[in-house]
């Protein structure tokens, strides 16, 4: 069996075999090694040896050329030798090693993610949103990484990070970590026996859970109402109307037509969307009646708010977050700028979508707006049938409490011009 130092132009040279026969050329540096060329011009690295469980040497696939090259298949080939030495079969060998390669993949961060979604998030009210930190914080870090590998290091260096920028967010995502490993040991499919973050305690790891107290100066709003007249719909749309109601993220960005009667003015979120799993009922003030009258149905679907023509909702999400604030720091130092000010001085601290809520609750109590009409406002009335009779018992106030949040607003946001006297009227 003549042996020559193979090359990858020698490889690239050779000829297709006479019709009918095939032509072995093997190689001096690897023994055993050999490239087959059949008379179509296939040319395959074969390995010639003693395989555990046989007297006599045959030979075996490696891989096609062009799929391996030359180094590829003399590392291939090396490994193989080590194997047979070690009376270990190749072929049995690379079957193990591809089927734990597949149990890997299977047992993957990113696959039991994924399988937690499916299983979990669906009937879940803030169910969207979890997808979304999961799939915002924890797929990129750990995608393929297999579940059970996972270390609280692991966790420690995602949640670091977040609790710098906003530690608030940084106690949400460890929730959902322990939520999610909790989840797949229960299931018994993953070899996962420990959560590594059990022993992680948000207090120590984070620090105390401050209440938020954030609330959006009259700048701020002023420059938050400028960005989303730009932006327009839906993102704009959805703040204006987030700052007119005082509602939730999700129950505005995934409101239906289905929920408003415009007859009567009254927004009417459904027991399943609303976070205290009651009907929960929103006067309508004219402002936003005429913000909804500027967004065109789609036909296909019945959501308000949509990028699919109405098929899906869609939401104000970190992106549009993001753009959201650069605008609102533009025209913050714009307005500076206007007024004499230094704009390189100017900063806009940072702030959640839920601070929008926040602000209007604020401005009811500045407004004199008795207590127990501003929390009915926002949903934080009584529970049980008392709390539907005092939706109905209130709504006149809600109404005009609402309706002079609106008035406040427009004056925040558009105030008159300095020679322009405020007309006050007479008491009757």
């Amino acid at each position: 069996m003549a042996k020559r130092a193979l090359t990858d132009r020698t490889i690239k040279a050779l000829r297709p075999a006479p019709t009918g026969k095939r032509v072995e050329i093997w190689d001096s540096v690897v023994p055993g090694l050999g490239i087959r060329v059949t008379d179509k011009g296939t040319k395959t690295f074969v390995l010639v040896a003693r395989y555990a469980g046989s007297r006599n040497p045959t030979r075996r696939r490696l891989g096609e050329h062009g799929a391996l090259g030359l180094a590829g298949a003399r590392d291939k080939a090396r490994k193989w030798i080590d194997l047979i030495g070690r009376g270990i079969d190749p072929t049995i060998e690379e079957d193990r090693r591809r089927l734990l390669e597949e149990h890997k993949r299977a047992n993957s961060f990113a696959a039991v993610a994924e399988d937690f979604i499916r299983d979990k998030l669906p009937s879940e009210r803030r169910g969207a949103d979890v997808e979304r930190m999961i799939r915002r914080e924890l797929i990129p870090a750990w995608g393929q990484r297999p579940i059970s590998e996972i270390t609280p290091l692991d966790a420690l260096t995602v949640i670091r990070p977040i609790k710098q920028r906003a530690p608030y967010q940084a106690h949400a995502v460890l929730g959902c970590m322990k939520r999610l490993f909790g989840w797949a040991i229960d299931q018994h499919v993953y070899g996962l026996d420990m959560s590594p973050v059990d022993r992680l305690r948000p207090r120590q790891v984070i620090g105390e859970r401050q209440p938020r107290s954030r609330i959006l100066s009259d700048d701020e709003l002023r420059a938050l109402w400028r960005v989303t007249g730009r932006q327009g719909y839906p993102y704009g749309t959805i703040a204006r109307m987030l700052l007119l109601t005082g509602q939730r993220h999700h129950e505005v960005s995934e409101a239906p037509w289905s929920e408003f009667d415009f007859g009567r003015g009254i927004w009417t979120i459904s027991q399943e969307r609303f976070k205290s799993n009651f009907v929960h009922s929103v006067p309508l003030s004219d402002d936003v009646l005429a913000l909804l009258e500027g967004v065109s149905r789609f036909k296909r679907g019945d959501h308000v708010f949509s990028t699919t023509f109405g098929m899906k909702p869609t939401s104000i999400h970190e992106k549009n977050k993001d753009a959201l604030d650069a605008g609102m720091l533009r025209a913050l130092k714009a307005m500076a700028r206007m007024q004499g000010d230094d704009p390189s001085r100017v900063e806009l601290r940072p702030w959640v979508i839920h601070d929008l809520r926040r602000t209007l609750r604020t401005h009811l109590s500045a407004l004199r707006i008795p207590d127990h009409i501003a929390e009915m406002v926002i949903g934080h009335g009584r529970r049980g049938l008392q709390r539907v009779y005092d939706q109905h018992r209130y709504e006149a106030e809600m109404r005009e409490a609402l309706t002079m949040w609106a008035a406040r607003l427009r004056v925040i946001v558009e105030p008159p011009s300095a020679n322009v006297l405020p007309l006050i009227m007479a008491k009757a």
